[in-house]
């Protein structure tokens, strides 16, 4: 009997992961196959991928992906657009027709820089006006959404399965240095093109496996300060709370880390190097609406890096493994041997483990 579609799968979702420390550029055709033998972690509701260092020629503007419903929606967002930024390159993000993927919107890019005269008056820096921008876009543009909004990098996102999202994007014709990659299996939200991971802000992305049941205390605090959670999904949240603690807040990954999945309390009372021990309580009482609660294994993609990180209480999968100059990570050990049959030191982090990766210095975005 076929029961595809039919059942829930309790650990359903799929990630997956590549970084060379090197900042050596790959085509996105790895990171395809591996999530092929994760198929059924998804139901074709929701695929995509991040891409990191896939822009070179204009890796100083900000690369502005979106879906549009109709061709007068674009053309009334691009008048937008015109008003507060210089758009050195605007094109249809180019795809394969397949009929694994249907009922496609408007897909188009455009690579901006803001316009300095908007930035002196607003009194803003370019990444500030940019995320506001963004919000501003999808909350009030009916008919068009940024999904993705980084220097350099790109999301590539559709309803369907990820394999099919893939070949539909033609990402074995980009190269990047980082790549990331989601199957979604809706559980509480709707199965749709802008709801489907990575999750983007600047060049922030998010893929996510699990359920977030601190979703509305996290999107309270997180909409105090100018976020507007508009994607129907929970996952989004996450996304914003790394930029806040990050861009905003000045914290590093680990310091983030230690926010989003903090330690219990019995086990900060525990550590034995006071420094630590006070810099957890310090977190953990200043943030407390960020704590993310529920079972989660995510990978953060940022330019230069990337973290992968799963709850405290480990309730979702995720194994790392090193290759050479490469660093996999995946929901199942199956999707890293795709990448790398012959991959090295492969493990699986405790909960609230950050394991973070980074270019090694010196090298060429």
């Amino acid at each position: 009997m076929n029961l595809e579609g039919k059942v829930r799968i309790p650990s359903g979702c799929a990630i997956a992961a590549v970084i060379s420390k090197k900042g050596k550029r790959m085509t996105g055709e790895s990171i395809i196959d591996a999530m092929k033998p994760m198929h059924d972690r998804s139901n074709g509701l929701g695929g995509g991928f991040a891409a990191y260092g896939i822009y070179p020629e204009y890796k100083e503007f900000y690369a502005f992906h979106f879906f549009f419903n109709s061709r007068e929606v674009r053309k009334s967002t691009e008048q937008f657009l015109k008003e507060r930024f210089e758009i050195v390159k605007s094109e249809i993000v180019p795809t394969r027709k397949i009929p694994a993927i249907t009922d496609e919107p408007i897909i188009w890019r455009y690579f901006v820089s803001p316009l300095q005269s908007v930035l002196k008056n607003l009194q803003l820096d370019e990444d500030e006006f940019v995320a506001r921008t963004v919000m501003k876009i999808n909350t009030e543009e009916n008919g068009a959404y940024i999904f993705s909004s980084g220097k350099n990098m790109g999301a590539f996102k559709a309803v369907g399965f990820p394999e099919d999202v893939g070949i539909f994007y033609k990402l074995d014709e980009y190269e990047g240095y980082t790549w990331t990659a989601h199957g979604r299996y809706p559980t509480n939200t709707p199965g749709w093109w802008g709801g489907a991971h990575p999750f983007t802000l600047l060049d922030y992305s998010i893929v996510h496996n699990g359920e977030i049941s601190s979703y509305d205390a996290n999107r309270r605090f997180i909409e105090m300060f100018g976020y507007k959670c508009t994607l129907q999904t929970d996952t989004e949240v996450i996304t914003y709370i790394m930029d806040y603690l990050l861009r905003k807040q000045g914290l590093t990954l680990g310091e983030t880390a230690s926010v989003i999945a903090a330690p219990f309390w019995s086990t900060i009372e525990n550590k034995t190097d006071i420094i630590d021990k006070e810099k957890h309580k310090y977190l953990r009482t200043l943030f407390p609406s960020l704590l993310v609660t529920g079972p989660f294994s995510i990978v953060f993609g940022f330019n230069g890096g990337l973290m992968a990180l799963n709850d405290r209480l480990k309730l979702r999968s995720m194994v790392v493994g090193e290759k050479d100059d490469r660093v996999y990570v995946a929901s199942e050990e199956a999707a890293i041997r795709v990448m790398e049959p012959n991959v090295d030191n492969i493990w699986a982090p405790t909960g609230g483990e950050p394991v973070i990766v980074t270019l090694e210095e010196g090298c060429e975005l």
